[in-house]
This record gives structure tokens, sequence and C-alpha cells, in this order.
């Protein structure tokens, strides 16, 4: 696959086939995550295939009652704020979180990434988008979740044999399979919208009026 077409077409889907990913697979994406950049090299990282159906299955429960309980605390209220804009693009994404919060448990691989002494995030993101990446290029789709680390870290510590006492923090939790929608460049603002020249502010000398990687996917 063409490197422009993996960074422009890798987008969350949070919607996938209950079908395995093939081993091989799974293989290559952790062998590309692992590749990503590590501050100092120092690879503090750890990552967690897990395609067991009784695991996943208590991973589901984990991730329905953090997804409520996110809904419940920092997202308070936005579901109505979007019904109430008539933003469209908003309640799709509603409908495919709504999805995964009641069918993660069905998700056919989730990795798990776990880091220690790396509060901003700086050396495990990377090797996240890494695996996405990969996924990307075998035809599968993934998308980022934080609640499992923010809500339950302790109860995936337990259900993973994770030791608690080691520094480990649980940062990201990646569903991955199949998709069941079609790939496609995701809509976002304006470069120009966003982008600034040498000072907040500074108008760009151009303009990007559609996305420069025009293949279809």
């Amino acid at each position: 696959m063409d490197l422009y077409e993996a960074l422009y077409t890798t987008r969350a889907m949070r919607r996938v086939k209950p079908d395995p990913v093939p081993d091989e697979v799974v293989q290559s994406m952790l062998d590309a995550a692992i590749r990503a950049p590590s501050g100092s090299n120092a690879q503090q990282w750890r990552m967690v295939a897990v395609t067991d159906p009784d695991t996943r299955a208590a991973l589901g429960e984990l991730y329905a009652d953090a997804y409520r309980q996110l809904h419940e605390t920092i997202y308070d209220g936005w579901r109505e704020r979007t019904a109430q804009s008539g933003d469209d693009q908003a309640r799709r994404v509603i409908s495919s979180s709504d999805w995964l919060g009641e069918n993660f448990g069905q998700v056919p691989l989730v990795v798990l990434f776990f880091d220690r002494n790396d509060p901003t995030g700086g050396s495990i993101y990377p090797a996240v988008w890494s695996l996405q990446l990969a996924a990307r290029g075998h035809g599968i789709g993934t998308t980022l979740t934080t609640i499992l680390g923010r809500f339950k870290q302790s109860e995936v510590f337990e259900l993973l044999g994770v030791p608690a006492d080691k520094g480990w923090a649980l940062k990201a939790a990646i569903p991955c399979g199949f998709p069941m929608g079609r790939w496609g460049i995701a809509k976002r603002k304006a470069v120009n919208e966003v982008a600034y020249l040498d000072r907040w502010e500074g108008d760009l000398p151009w303009t990007i009026d559609e996305p420069l990687w025009g293949g279809t996917s």
C-alpha cells in the first residue's frame, strides 16, 4: 500500500466484524509497533494482544461500564447538545461509539498498550500509531481508545495479570478487526484553518482546499 494512502485513510473504524484477525497479521502489527521511536530508546512498553473469547468478553464488560462513566462525567450533556445542534457528523461518531460500547467484547482482537516513566505518552503513542498504520496495510480497522486506562485500569491489571507495583500504566486499548464500513479520507477542517506560519495566526502563503492525496481506496 502507498504510504500516503495509509496516512490519508487510516481513520477510526469502530464497527468491525467478528472474523478472527490472522496470526501473521497480528505478528506484523506488533512488529511494526516496536519499530516506532522510543525516548532514549528505553522501550519502556508492553503490549498485550487479546484474542481469547472469555478475556475479550470480560474486557467488553469493563469497557461498557467505562463508556457509561465517560458519558456521566467528561461527556456529560454531549449527546443532548449534539442532538440539538443537528451536527450529522457528530451524531455518526456517537452512533459508532455506542456500537463499540455495546460490542467491545465481540471485537476479535484488542491490543492493549502499557508503559512506564512516560507521563506525556511521547514514547508509547508513536508505537500505537505504527500498529494502526500496519493494521491499515492489512485491511484491518482500528480505533484508539483510552477509557479503560482512565476508569478501569486496576480491573484490567487484575484480569490480565499485570503487576500493579512496577509502575506500569494502561495508555491505550486498540480494538482491531475487518471493518464493516468502507475506507475513505476523513473529512477535516482545511489546513489553513488550523495551521499557521511562523507565529500564532500567521497566515499560510497558500491554501489547501482539497486533500493532496487524491487516490481512491
